[in-house]
């Protein structure tokens, strides 16, 4: 279990695959999909029910760190006909089952044994927000509801611009708090440092990683540029549909 700069890295994908033969995988998966189904029922109202605040977002990003992108189809599709049958409103729509499963593919590709930052969280969601909630999923409404595409661009567009920070913070302090204690149990390799950076700038070799007492204890020599490999001793994704 190692980090990787992104997925065209070697073994990258590999490590991907291997999550869907681990039982430990499977049951994480099988967890973070009841959550995002029972937290998908909860929202805050901003600005008189204009906006409505989901927390969904935070458990298929975490859902998807752990277990990558193959994983990420398979429960992004899961999750939405789950949430259909439990509690439908409407007909069946398969495009809101595609924007789940590249809801979760997107969040995989960017979180998945990744050296976390800021900047990367953000650019994950700016690609989720504008490109998969605004453009796709405008298509899906002028194909439900008659009025014109940019119409619901516009609507769209606006919506997620507000929520867009919200989400990122949130999404950055979830994974401060839950990142520690996911590598204590092996489920994803520690982080080079305790903190997650606003952005990563340096070269590093493809799988290099650190310990998790490196991590704890030797953040000054990793400041002062010490390179500090590891081997973690440990071997054993609903869209955001609401932000449309």
């Amino acid at each position: 279990m190692q980090l990787y700069a992104g997925p065209w890295e070697k073994g990258y994908w590999k490590e991907a695959a291997q999550s869907l033969k681990s039982v430990r995988s499977l049951a994480f998966a099988a967890i973070m999909v009841a959550l995002e189904v029972l937290l998908s029922m909860f929202f805050i109202p901003v600005g008189g029910n204009a906006i409505q605040i989901y927390f969904t977002f935070l458990v298929v990003g975490l859902n998807n760190l752990v277990c990558g992108p193959y994983m990420a189809l398979i429960s992004g599709f899961v999750a939405d006909i789950l949430s259909f049958f439990l509690f439908q409103s409407g007909p069946f729509f398969p495009g809101y089952t595609l924007t789940a499963m590249l809801t979760a593919f997107v969040y995989a590709l960017f979180l998945f044994r990744a050296r976390l930052s800021v900047v990367r969280i953000a650019l994950c969601k700016l690609l989720i927000n504008y490109g998969i909630n605004v453009l796709l999923g405008s298509i899906w409404r002028t194909a439900l509801y008659g009025k014109g595409y940019w119409f619901y661009v516009g609507t769209s567009f606006v919506k997620n611009s507000i929520l867009l920070p919200v989400e990122v913070l949130i999404l950055y302090l979830g994974f401060r708090l839950l990142l520690p204690p996911l590598a204590k149990g092996g489920f994803v390799p520690p982080q080079p440092t305790r903190e997650i950076p606003f952005i990563r700038i340096g070269r590093w070799k493809t799988g290099e990683t650190v310990s998790a007492s490196e991590t704890q204890s030797g953040e000054g020599a990793l400041a002062a540029g010490a390179a500090a490999p590891f081997s973690d001793p440990a071997e054993t994704q609903n869209s955001d549909q609401s932000n449309q």
